[in-house]
């Protein structure tokens, strides 16, 4: 790691001092992210743009100080993207996040953020969490990271998946200061349509993507058994209003019919997890034209750690579901995105690459590396004007984002190579810059 970093400051550095635009990537395997024909060709990148791709050489200004990189016929991919990211919660114990300061929970995301990077996931969509400082400060150059695309606390009601406070906390006053959770923005606690109303304009406020509301029972959470339903139709309706009014949409946290379905009914747009979706469920979200985005929750050594039994048992009863719901998804043809959802486990953060390559029960090689750049972008781009990216995402072609891996090996081949990025991943591009390269050149 102490090498890859060298490397990435000297060539950021260099980069800068010389006044460098540009960057050719000669004789490389193309694979744009939306085909599974690979093109054999050359790749020129402007500032932070694919500029050119062109099977014939490319000509460049010598006197413009363009770095030209040998590809050596090596496999070139789009930037991976994980749809379901917690950046300021994948690696802090729950303990941690309730208990530290903002400051240094920033810093340590700052520092898992460079490691996300440097395992190849160029864009990331951020489903809770006080993530909007870090994006800027990523955003600005300050510090190596993936895109981000914050929700900012997510929405629940009382006793919900997003209430992290203690037992004595409650019944809270009406004068009551916001618990801990609330304070640092990591959930925000709403009942009833004014307030749901209320916090989903403070996220927007603060530049929120998209919006997440807790919608039934979670692993992770305290209080809320899986099979509990949250939120009212009338109170999802005032938080998709509001993401409306923005341009955008609302996902939310649901596993069970009854939480995804009333959901659906008040107009939201995106399912997260869904493991035991039922087949008028899946039919339904299909239907309504809805977004799924599915982890693959199995009972493997990738599991999130839980602590108490309880957790544990809740934790088997998503992972039953899995199967059914990956095959249901499959046969209504349900838009559906990936994400890892890894949490409050700085060992488990690793594992990020590994977890992708656990699709191949329900998807080919192919499938899954296109799900995980193309498709993904699609639903970041969902939010349509508040997208602070405008460029296209996810894939390898003139006008979009110079974020690009070269890797050892063909993945639509052999989908492992993905699960060991420090090997595999020879060099890793976004916005143009460079922040990996083994090559030599």
């Amino acid at each position: 790691m102490k090498k890859i970093v060298v490397i990435v400051f000297c060539v950021f550095i260099s980069r800068v001092l010389s006044g460098q635009t540009a960057v050719l990537i000669n004789n490389v395997q193309i694979f744009d992210g939306v085909s599974e024909k690979l093109v054999t060709g050359n790749v020129l990148i402007q500032g932070d743009t694919v500029a050119r791709i062109s099977s014939s050489p490319i000509p460049v200004n010598r006197s413009a100080a363009t770095q030209i990189i040998d590809g050596k016929g090596k496999f070139l991919m789009p930037g991976l993207i994980d749809a379901h990211w917690h950046t300021m919660m994948c690696a802090v114990p729950m303990t941690v996040l309730l208990t530290a300061d903002v400051g240094y929970l920033n810093l340590v995301a700052a520092h898992e953020a460079n490691k996300t990077l440097l395992r190849g996931f160029t864009s990331v969509r951020d489903l809770a969490g006080p993530s909007f400082g870090l994006k800027r400060a990523i955003d600005q150059g300050l510090t190596p990271g993936p895109r981000i695309y914050p929700s900012g606390a997510m929405i629940s009601q009382s006793g919900g998946h997003g209430d992290f406070r203690l037992p004595y906390e409650v019944p809270a006053a009406p004068n009551a200061p916001l618990s801990h959770g609330d304070a640092i923005g990591g959930g925000a606690i709403a009942d009833g349509v004014e307030a749901v109303l209320k916090r989903s304009r403070e996220q927007l406020m603060m530049g929120a993507t998209q919006l997440k509301l807790a919608a039934g029972g979670g692993v992770a959470s305290s209080y809320d058994p899986i099979d509990v339903s949250q939120y009212t139709e009338e109170e999802f309706h005032a938080a998709v209003e509001a993401a409306e009014n923005w341009g955008t949409y609302v996902t939310v946290h649901a596993y069970t019919p009854r939480a995804i379905q009333t959901a659906l009914r008040a107009g939201v747009k995106c399912i997260d997890h869904a493991q035991l979706l039922d087949e008028p469920t899946a039919k339904m979200i299909a239907e309504k034209g809805a977004w799924l985005s599915l982890q693959a929750f199995l009972d493997n050594e990738f599991a999130n750690p839980q602590s108490t039994a309880e957790g544990r048992a809740k934790q088997k009863m998503v992972q039953s579901g899995t199967e059914n719901a990956f095959r249901l998804a499959k046969k209504y043809k349900i838009k559906t995105a990936w994400g890892t959802d890894l949490l409050f486990d700085p060992k488990s953060t690793k594992n990020q690459n590994a977890l992708l390559t656990t699709l191949t029960p329900w998807y080919s090689n192919f499938e899954i590396l296109k799900m995980a750049t193309s498709v993904n972008a699609e639903l970041l781009a969902f939010c349509g004007p508040r997208n602070p990216y405008p460029k296209p995402l996810g894939v390898i072609r003139e006008g979009a984002y110079a974020d690009l891996l070269l890797v050892e090996g063909n993945p639509i081949q052999d989908i492992k190579l993905i699960a060991d990025p420090d090997k595999n991943f020879i060099l890793i591009m976004k916005s143009g810059i460079v922040y990996k390269n083994l090559l030599g050149n």
